[in-house]
Parts: structure tokens; sequence; C-alpha cells
């Protein structure tokens, strides 16, 4: 496995596109989208990105539907994957969560890594409201764990007064460079993502600080365990073609590919993915 993971992946990952040929990004670089990208080089696909309908600054966020099926299962879920907000976006951010009928967020980094900013803490502290813009945010509740934070916001229309809840789970253990040493916490954190959302149709944010490295590691991740419980064969290229065909250069490194298929292995060698006994008599 080590020899794999240290020769072959890299080949097969420079095999693969980063960008769906034939794909535009012509929104993003518009002169009044420029600055709602943290980086000038991640932008969404034209096709596919999320549009906003009450922005006041236009219906542009970096930010794509991904949606990733489950053969014979009737399962297809359904992601948001963006860019950790900046300062100026996060009403934006909100507004998408709203207008998606989001009702979980996935943060997949702290707001500053070796340094350097790599998300704007969105978010207003426990017991305290913020407005972005229309709406009001108010945190009810903060859990922290040594690897993990779990939050839990009122989401207010200050125009329409519907109030939603929205819940928010950021994994904090990732290392600043390069990729955990042991995937156990991640699976574990994998596992109450998926229970979390568990039922519902609606999609989930998911953000690190780009919206395409470990943003795609949690769904490869989420993806494999679902195919398994569906007695699917798992092909995890595969998997991140269909990725990158809705969201550019998901998955960046050989690493983090790497990690991801070590992590699937160890989770089903574990025994906490397994075929479902629904799917076995097929």
């Amino acid at each position: 496995m080590v020899w794999f993971a240290h020769h072959f992946v890299p080949l097969l990952m420079k095999q693969l596109y980063r960008k769906k040929p034939g794909m535009t990004m012509n929104d993003c670089r518009l002169p009044q989208n420029l600055n709602k990208n943290r980086y000038r080089d991640v932008c969404p696909y034209d096709a596919t990105r999320v549009h906003l309908n009450s922005s006041p600054t236009g219906d542009y966020i970096n930010a794509n539907y991904v949606n990733m099926e489950i053969p014979s299962s009737g399962i297809v879920n359904r992601y948001i994957a963006c860019q950790g907000p900046l300062a100026h976006t996060s009403a934006d951010h909100w507004l998408m969560v709203w207008e998606q009928l989001c009702t979980h967020i996935v943060m997949l980094t702290t707001t500053i890594e070796r340094g350097r900013a790599k998300c704007h803490q969105y978010w207003p502290r426990l017991h305290e409201s913020h407005e972005y813009g229309r709406l009001l945010v108010t945190c009810i509740r903060d859990h922290e764990t040594p690897n993990c934070s779990y939050r839990e916001f009122s989401v207010k229309d200050r125009t329409s007064k519907e109030e939603r809840r929205v819940t928010q789970m950021q994994y904090t253990a990732w290392p600043d460079h390069g990729v955990p040493d042991d995937p156990q916490h991640f699976i574990a954190f994998v596992d109450e993502v998926r229970r979390a959302r568990a039922g519902s149709v609606d999609p989930i944010v998911v953000h690190c600080s780009a919206g395409i490295g470990r943003t795609g590691v949690l769904i490869l991740m989420e993806t494999a365990a679902c195919l398994v419980e569906a007695n699917e064969p798992v092909y995890p290229l595969d998997i991140v073609r269909v990725m990158r065909d809705q969201r550019a250069m998901a998955i960046q490194t050989a690493g983090q590919y790497t990690f991801v298929c070590e992590s699937i292995l160890r989770a089903y060698n574990d025994g906490i993915i397994k075929p479902l006994a629904e799917y076995q008599k097929r």
C-alpha cells in the first residue's frame, strides 16, 4: 500500500484533468466578481455554480453544486462546495445557506493556519447575534472537542420574520501542512456528518479555504462509504472525476487522494462501513 501510494498515485492524478474540458469559468472573472474570490486561480464552473437570488451585490458566489449519485440505491448526496467566506462575502454565504434551504455547514479548516488567513469567522460568538444583510444570525450553542467544534445557529429573516436552525460542524484537527497522520478522527467526523444529514434531501454546505482540497476529501469519503453500503464497487479515481466535473480541481494533491483511500480502507477493515443487508442479495 505504501509503495502504491507514493509511486502510482501521482501518476494517476496527473493523468486526470483538473478542470473538465469545455466547462467555462467566465462569471468569476467579471470585474464586479473578482474581489469575491479568495484565490484568483480557484473559480466555479458557470454551469454548476450557485446563483444567489436576492443579494444586493449580484448573483455570484464562489460555490458549486456537487451531486453524487449512488447507483442502485436511489440515493443522491447533494453538496454545495464553496470557498471559505471572506469578510465581505459572509452575508452572501449566509444568504446562500438560506436560499438553498441548507441545515448543515461542514467546515474543514480553522480561520488561521501557519499565520495565514484561511477563512473569515463568518459567525457570531456564543449568545451573540450579528446581522448579515437581511439575516440575523445568533449562536445558541457552541461545543468543542479535541478534534471538532459544533455550533448551532438561529437564522432569522428580518423581513419575513421566518426563523430556522442551522448546525455548523467544524473539523479542527487537520494539520497546517499535509494530511492527518492517523485517519481515525477524520473517519469518526465523517460518520457524524453522515448521521446528521441522514434522511435529508437538502444540500449540505462543505467548505475549507479554497473549497476544493479538503472539501473534495470529505465528499469522496462519504461517497465511498455509501457505495460500500450499497454493495457497489469503489473506484476512487472515478469519484474524483465526477467531482471535478462539477467543482474544478476537487482533491488538490496526491497526498490528499492517498489519505482518503487509506481512510476508506481503514473504515472498511474496522467495520465502520460495510454492505447493508438490503443490498447484499442481488
